[in-house]
């Protein structure tokens, strides 16, 4: 996976209405509600219904990610706030562990890493527990950087959900929290909380040393 610029994507992903987003999470919440009431009746199992309804909800949040990237974008791209996203979260990390993460090669994670440098969001630090290794970390700047956008994306998320009924909430917070877990990604945290996973990528191998 290379870094790519994907500047010509978030503007399309800009062109989203309020009107669409909510029709597609409205979408989830019912067919979610829907399913869960046939299968308890029935017993049927609509793979595909729910299927359509996740990849139309998938589009508002990346529409409301690009969106939340309107103040930074001409600093960074989204591949590259995610990259700020796993250093505020790991702290000061290894070039090699970075690339592991982010499943990219280690020249991709490199380039990525001098261009971030080069907006001043992120630094190299000689490791002191080895001073032959470097680490990389986040700058203030880098931290406030996915501070400002996780606020903005909360907000917006929130936004769209206080447009859907008491019941449709419901029914989408029963949902998204099974799919969560059959994907595997923890919970984002409150919105008092900093840590951890403030982008909502799971860090696999956050048990292992960086």
């Amino acid at each position: 996976m290379d870094d790519v610029d994907v500047t010509e994507d978030l503007d399309v992903t800009k062109d989203t209405t309020t009107k669409n987003e909510v029709a597609a999470v409205t979408e989830v919440a019912e067919v979610a509600a829907v399913t869960a009431e046939d299968a308890a009746v029935d017993g049927v199992d609509d793979v595909d219904a729910v299927t359509r309804a996740v990849l139309t909800a998938s589009r508002v949040l990346v529409a409301v990610s690009a969106r939340s990237l309107a103040e930074v974008e001409e600093r960074v791209t989204l591949p590259q706030v995610r990259m700020l996203v796993v250093l505020s979260t790991r702290g000061a990390t290894k070039l090699v562990t970075l690339a592991e993460l982010l499943q990219v090669a280690p020249s991709t994670a490199m380039r990525m890493v001098d261009r971030l440098i080069t907006a001043g969001l992120a630094d190299r630090q000689t490791n002191p527990g080895n001073r032959r290794e470097t680490l990389l970390r986040l700058t203030e700047e880098g931290r406030r950087t996915v501070e400002d956008v996780t606020a903005r994306r909360r907000a917006e998320i929130a936004t769209i959900v206080e447009r859907l009924t008491p019941h449709q909430r419901t029914a989408i917070v029963e949902a998204l929290t099974a799919f969560n877990e059959a994907g595997g990604e923890p919970p984002v945290p409150d919105v008092d909380d900093a840590e951890p996973h403030p982008l909502g990528w799971v860090d696999a191998t956050a048990r292992h040393d960086a």
